[in-house]
This record gives structure tokens, sequence and C-alpha cells, in this order.
């Protein structure tokens, strides 16, 4: 892949960058703006090489406005402009107008039904806004939409700054140094299965917690009540040595808390989070690694149950190991802590940091060396 850095001169090039808009928003406010702050090194490097800049991506699932990531970025760019819209009138007009070292922010590329059903059509449209592409979207960089596989059939393509730094870290954590631990939350084990099975012949330990950890309880025989699971069989990898789960577990019946050992759970329990035993335990392993690759939560972090999520981020903060995590709500216990400068890196992707782990590769990178 060619890096945007070798390009010589971009003074007066209309370059279509793609990069991690997409953030957590309430009431018109950005909750989170870890991926946005990721994103500027890349904008103001074009801007800084006075390329006229036309940025592009995505928020949500389609019909939410990019205007308040816009606000945001005026506060980073003041020269910033919008179109309020993907192509048309506006947009042409915009840009035929640029100077160069100027940025024009086009809206939700969602709201256009091409985008995530990879219009060739679309796309086409795309690539005539500019003369060169730029995808800096590590963590939209796994699925075949049309501002990320299509527009480089179109135009000479390049990565972008963030997106480079996401490869070289995330191929470091696929040979990490020993003692190493792992630690994977979330739910839906039928994705993650095949993960769990590579990182294990990599990892010295790979702790499984959330949703994944209940399916591990069942096979066990344990009564797992009303908890998430999947419908896989999980036999080989229950006997594998490396890998540990939950010592307790917090289990929420009806509206009461309580805190139990996994062969305890009754049939009204849910389990919403893991335990104190769990997390001292898991203390001592992360205290004895030298590096850490994290990547979900330990329990319903967005329904009110992160509490051993944070006590965990504190843990892996106060660690001497190199540290490598992900993930969307990962990632949001670590910036509610505000403890983003104690970790070694911290990764725009939660799926596409997965993908590139199972893979090594996304589509988005294929596309960009095509």
């Amino acid at each position: 892949m060619k890096r945007i850095q070798e390009v010589k001169d971009l003074k007066g090039k209309r370059v279509l960058l793609r990069s991690t808009l997409n953030v957590p928003i309430k009431n018109g406010k950005i909750l989170n703006d870890f991926r946005l702050r990721s994103s500027l090194q890349t904008i103001k490097f074009l801007k800084d090489a006075e390329a006229k800049v036309v940025l592009v991506g995505h928020i949500g699932r389609g019909s939410e406005s990019l205007l308040p990531v816009f606000e945001y970025f005026k506060n980073q760019i003041p020269t910033i402009s919008f179109t309020r819209e993907v192509l048309g009138e506006k947009t042409t007009s915009a840009i035929e107008n640029m100077n160069d070292g100027d940025v024009i922010m086009l809206e939700n590329l969602r709201m256009n039904d091409g985008e995530v059903i990879n219009s060739d059509e679309f796309a086409k449209e795309l690539s005539t806004l500019a003369d060169i592409y730029v995808n800096d979207s590590f963590s939209v960089s796994h699925r075949e939409h049309a501002s990320v596989v299509g527009v480089p059939k179109y135009l000479e393509s390049f990565i972008g700054i963030l997106f480079q730094q996401e490869i070289e870290e995330l191929s470091e954590a696929l040979k990490p140094v020993s003692p190493s631990l792992c630690i994977l939350g979330g739910a839906k084990f039928e994705t993650k299965e095949p993960l769990i099975k590579k990182l294990v012949n990599i990892y010295d330990q790979v702790f499984i917690a959330g949703a994944l950890a209940n399916d591990f309880f069942k096979a066990k025989g344990f009564n797992i009540g009303k908890s998430l699971s999947s419908d896989i069989d999980i036999k080989e990898l229950v006997q594998n040595e490396k890998i540990i789960i939950p010592f307790d577990v917090t289990v929420l019946n009806n509206t009461e808390v309580f805190i139990k050992r996994p062969n305890e759970v009754l049939d009204d329990d849910n389990i919403v989070d893991a335990g104190p035993e769990t997390i001292r335990k898991l203390k001592e392993v992360v205290d004895g690694s030298q590096f850490i690759l994290w990547n979900g939560p330990l329990g319903e972090y967005e329904k009110g149950f992160g509490r051993h999520t944070q006590v965990l981020a504190k843990i892996i903060a106060d660690s001497s190991a190199e540290t490598l995590v992900g993930g969307g709500d990962t990632n949001a216990a670590i910036e509610d802590l505000g403890l983003e400068d104690k970790f070694s890196f911290i990764s725009t992707g939660g799926g596409a940091m997965l993908q590139f782990l199972l893979d090594g590769t996304l589509v988005g990178i294929e596309a960009l060396r095509d």
C-alpha cells in the first residue's frame, strides 16, 4: 500500500479523505471524541500540505447528521466548511471554489443507499470529487462499502496516517512478548470462536468474559438462567488450560443484584458482569504479564453494569505491561476514567480490530493494494 506521506507535492490536489467520524452522540452532544481526535492527524497533515481536503465519513445507521461532528471540528480547524449533503450542486460548487488548504466536510455517507450496498455508481460519483483517495478509517474497513472498496477502483489510492498506526500496532499484537495475556469480552461467541482458537496458540493465557463466558459455563453443565449464550459446541476450548473464565459473577434477578459462583446461578438469574473475586485473581495475571491485549467489556456495560470493566481498566493502566485495547465499550470505560494516556495503544476499531487479528488484513486494506 502507498502511504500518503510518500506523495511529494499535495498542493492544490483534491483529496477525498475517508475518516472515522462515527462517534456516540446524545441530544446533539458528542459523548466520546477519541475517534475524532485520532482522525485529526491526517486531516491536519493534508491541510498543512495545502491539499484541498474533501472529508467524508458516516455516523450511525444512516439518518443521523454529521453536523455535531462538524461543530466539533470547527474548534480544531476554524476554516472547515460543511455542505449538508453528500452529492449535489452544493457539494460540486463548494469543491470548485476551494482554496489550497481548505477542508470541506460532506454529510453522512450512509444517507445515500449506495454506500452500504457498495453501489459502483455511487463510488464512481464520489471519485469524481477528487484527484486522489486516502483511506484513514480503519474502524470501517472490514465492511465492503462504496467509500471503502469502491472508490479505490477509480482513483489513485493511499493509506492514511492513523490507519498505518493501527496496522503496525495490531500486527505486534500477533507476536506478543511473553508472558502475554489476552482478554476478550462482549457477546456473539459464534463470530469470536475462530479468533479465540487462534489466540490461544499465540498468548500464554486468554481470559474470556462477558456473554462469551456463559457458553463456557453452559458447556461445563452450569445453569446460566436467562443469560445470553450461543448454541455452538466448544468442548475443545473448555478443556484448554490456557483459557480462564470468571470465578464469580454478578447476576440480576428481577431488580435485585447478587454475587454468585458460576455453579450457583438459578433459572431466573441473568449474568450481567464478572464478580470481585474474578477481578482479584485477574489482577495477579495482569501483574505478571508483559503484553496485554484487551477487547470487550466484562459485562453489560451499556446497561449500567460496567463496574468491574472500569476496575479492570484501572488495573491494566497501572501495570508495567505493554497494553493494546479496543472496542466501543472498552474505550468508553477508559475515556470515562480519563486513563487514555496510560495505555500503549488504543484502537479506533471494534469489529475491524477483531477481524484484522483473525485474518491479518481487511477488505479495505486489500482494496488499497489492488
